[in-house]
């Protein structure tokens, strides 16, 4: 059973930075993707950014670029975003998320889900 566990929200002042891990355990396969998604309150879940195990290629919304960093550690079946420049709209719970398939930003095809790991960016 795949298991997701998000982990390094918090309050921070904006203009600060935190990273957020996510540590996977159970999947089976080798390709598969595993994003980063967001949801603040009263708005839909959203789409930051997401990796393929693959070959490494990333994909970052454009509210983010140049700001989140997404990378993985193999060894440790880990993700980290690294999320600098935090503003007040990143505030939201981020879920981190996996599928076997190549990344994508689309939420719909992602499968397994962790519980989320609350970000409050404070002005």
């Amino acid at each position: 059973e795949v298991q997701l566990q998000a982990s390094g929200g918090g309050l921070v002042q904006a203009g600060g930075s935190l990273r957020l891990s996510c540590a996977a355990s159970g999947f089976t396969f080798d390709d598969y993707a595993i994003g980063w998604f967001r949801q603040a309150p009263g708005k839909e879940r959203e789409g930051v950014s997401c990796i393929s195990s693959s070959d490494g290629s990333t994909y970052y919304a454009d509210s983010v670029k140049g700001r989140f960093t997404i990378s993985s550690d193999n060894a440790k079946n880990t993700v980290y975003l690294q999320m600098n420049s935090l503003k007040p709209e990143d505030t939201a719970v981020y879920y981190c998320a996996l599928y076997y398939g190549i990344a994508t930003m689309s939420l719909y095809e992602y499968d397994y889900w962790g519980q989320g790991t609350l970000v409050t960016v404070s002005s």
